[in-house]
Protein backbone atom coordinates (compact mmCIF):
# COMPACT_ATOMS: atom_id res chain seq x y z
CA UNK A 1 0.00 0.00 0.00
CA UNK A 2 0.99 3.61 -0.50
CA UNK A 3 0.38 6.36 2.04
CA UNK A 4 0.72 10.12 1.64
CA UNK A 5 0.80 11.79 5.04
CA UNK A 6 0.16 15.46 5.61
CA UNK A 7 2.89 16.12 8.15
CA UNK A 8 6.50 17.13 7.90
CA UNK A 9 9.60 15.00 7.37
CA UNK A 10 8.41 11.45 6.56
CA UNK A 11 5.04 12.80 5.43
CA UNK A 12 6.42 14.96 2.65
CA UNK A 13 6.65 12.08 0.19
CA UNK A 14 4.47 9.04 -0.41
CA UNK A 15 5.64 5.90 1.30
CA UNK A 16 5.17 2.25 0.38
CA UNK A 17 4.44 -0.43 2.99
CA UNK A 18 3.78 -4.15 2.92
CA UNK A 19 0.12 -5.02 3.33
CA UNK A 20 -0.61 -4.85 7.06
CA UNK A 21 2.57 -2.85 7.74
CA UNK A 22 0.69 0.41 8.13
CA UNK A 23 -2.91 1.13 9.04
CA UNK A 24 -4.67 4.26 7.78
CA UNK A 25 -6.25 6.48 10.41
CA UNK A 26 -10.00 6.86 10.73
CA UNK A 27 -11.39 8.86 7.78
CA UNK A 28 -8.15 8.74 5.74
CA UNK A 29 -9.06 8.52 2.04
CA UNK A 30 -8.20 5.73 -0.41
CA UNK A 31 -7.99 7.67 -3.68
CA UNK A 32 -7.09 4.89 -6.09
CA UNK A 33 -4.86 1.99 -7.00
CA UNK A 34 -1.24 1.89 -8.18
CA UNK A 35 -0.53 -1.37 -9.98
CA UNK A 36 -3.28 -2.96 -7.86
CA UNK A 37 -2.04 -1.50 -4.55
CA UNK A 38 -4.14 0.97 -2.55
CA UNK A 39 -3.05 4.61 -2.38
CA UNK A 40 -4.19 6.31 0.84
CA UNK A 41 -4.05 10.01 1.68
CA UNK A 42 -4.15 11.57 5.14
CA UNK A 43 -7.70 12.75 5.92
CA UNK A 44 -6.69 16.39 6.45
CA UNK A 45 -4.47 16.49 3.37
CA UNK A 46 -7.30 15.00 1.30
CA UNK A 47 -9.49 17.99 2.15
CA UNK A 48 -6.96 20.19 0.31
CA UNK A 49 -6.21 17.79 -2.56
CA UNK A 50 -9.62 16.26 -3.22
CA UNK A 51 -9.88 18.15 -6.52
CA UNK A 52 -6.45 17.06 -7.77
CA UNK A 53 -5.27 14.22 -9.99
CA UNK A 54 -2.19 12.46 -8.61
CA UNK A 55 0.58 10.93 -10.72
CA UNK A 56 3.09 8.85 -8.77
CA UNK A 57 6.70 8.98 -9.96
CA UNK A 58 9.74 6.94 -8.91
CA UNK A 59 13.05 8.79 -8.72
CA UNK A 60 16.65 7.89 -8.00
CA UNK A 61 17.76 8.99 -4.55
CA UNK A 62 16.72 8.80 -0.95
CA UNK A 63 13.56 10.27 0.54
CA UNK A 64 13.22 11.74 3.98
CA UNK A 65 12.90 8.48 5.90
CA UNK A 66 13.87 4.86 6.01
CA UNK A 67 10.52 3.18 6.60
CA UNK A 68 9.33 2.99 3.01
CA UNK A 69 10.06 -0.20 1.04
CA UNK A 70 11.92 1.53 -1.80
CA UNK A 71 14.56 3.11 0.46
CA UNK A 72 17.08 0.20 0.37
CA UNK A 73 16.87 0.29 -3.44
CA UNK A 74 18.05 3.91 -3.59
CA UNK A 75 14.67 5.10 -4.89
CA UNK A 76 12.07 7.56 -3.67
CA UNK A 77 8.53 8.47 -4.64
CA UNK A 78 7.20 11.84 -5.72
CA UNK A 79 3.64 12.96 -6.43
CA UNK A 80 2.89 15.27 -9.33
CA UNK A 81 -0.59 16.72 -9.25
CA UNK A 82 -2.89 18.91 -11.26
CA UNK A 83 -6.46 20.05 -10.79
CA UNK A 84 -9.19 17.89 -12.31
CA UNK A 85 -11.03 19.24 -15.32
CA UNK A 86 -14.77 19.86 -14.98
CA UNK A 87 -15.56 16.69 -16.95
CA UNK A 88 -13.18 14.63 -14.78
CA UNK A 89 -14.86 15.95 -11.63
CA UNK A 90 -18.22 14.71 -12.93
CA UNK A 91 -16.82 11.18 -13.46
CA UNK A 92 -15.02 10.68 -10.13
CA UNK A 93 -15.67 7.45 -8.25
CA UNK A 94 -16.71 7.60 -4.61
CA UNK A 95 -13.82 7.80 -2.13
CA UNK A 96 -13.28 4.93 0.31
CA UNK A 97 -12.71 6.12 3.91
CA UNK A 98 -10.88 4.17 6.62
CA UNK A 99 -12.97 3.07 9.62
Amino acid sequence: MFYQAGGCCEGTQPQCFEKGGFFPRMNDAMIGLVEGHQFWVDRDLFEYWQYAHFTLDVLEGFGPGGFSLETPLGKTFKVHYRLFTESELEDLSPILRAH
